[in-house]
């Protein structure tokens, strides 16, 4: 008897540390969950828009996809913008997505601005070129790569090239958003909360080394909408 208590002692001890232990990290993957989640609805909304059919038929095509559930805009004569964004890309080989890897975006810009407005974005990666940006620590849309306003409504041009071709939906008095200027860096510390260790843009997107389940629906959305 002593010896069994003895058993389940230490097998309560066990998962009691476990338990310590594990808390952190799922409170710490939190945040990264929830831009997940939110991604997710993004998308699938960008999928059903009628107004999309550009992103709709060109998606098959993108080498990587970036999805920005909320950046907000705001100023007054000097205004910016800003959020943070989930990237996954196609696998060359398999043409299998996977990812994602989190990133943040920034954009500074000087005009005639009043408000406040918050918009959701998915921009396609058109190009190599623009995949191979996005997997430096930090790419300038509009410099080091070429972006392009996607059009929208069911004429669509269908010639546009870019390396990213972006869709914005604003909620608020803006009109749209303007991501030339806009700087996307890779946010490790994102990376490393959702994954459980220090990893980086290209052992997520290229190399393939980590993956969440937590991810799976949003990778299932993808593929099914870019057979």
């Amino acid at each position: 008897m002593p010896r069994f208590v003895s058993r389940r002692a230490s097998a309560l001890l066990v998962l009691t540390v476990w338990a310590i232990l594990a808390a952190p990290m799922v409170l710490a993957q939190a945040d990264q969950r929830n831009l997940v989640a939110n991604a997710t609805s993004t998308l699938a909304n960008f999928l059903s828009d009628p107004d999309m059919t550009w992103l709709q038929r060109n998606l098959k095509s993108a080498k990587a996809v970036v999805v920005a559930p909320q950046i907000a805009k705001a100023g007054f004569i000097l205004g910016g913008s800003g959020g943070r964004a989930v990237v996954l890309a196609r696998d060359a080989k398999s043409g299998k997505w996977v990812g994602p890897a989190f990133y943040t975006l920034a954009t500074a810009s000087i005009g005639f601005q009043a408000g406040i407005s918050v918009s959701e974005v998915v921009t396609l990666v058109m190009t190599e070129k623009g995949l191979n940006t996005l997997l430096a620590d930090s790419v300038k849309l509009g410099g080091d790569a070429a972006v392009a306003a996607g059009p929208v409504g069911a004429g669509a041009q269908s010639d546009l090239t870019a390396d990213f071709v972006s869709f914005s939906r604003a909620k608020g008095i803006y009109g749209g958003l303007n991501l030339d200027g806009t700087v996307v860096s890779t946010s490790d510390a994102w990376n490393r909360a959702y994954y459980g260790q220090t990893v980086h843009a290209p052992d997520i997107l290229i190399r393939m080394n980590v993956r969440n389940k937590q991810a799976g629906e949003l990778l299932n959305l993808l593929t099914a909408a870019s057979k």
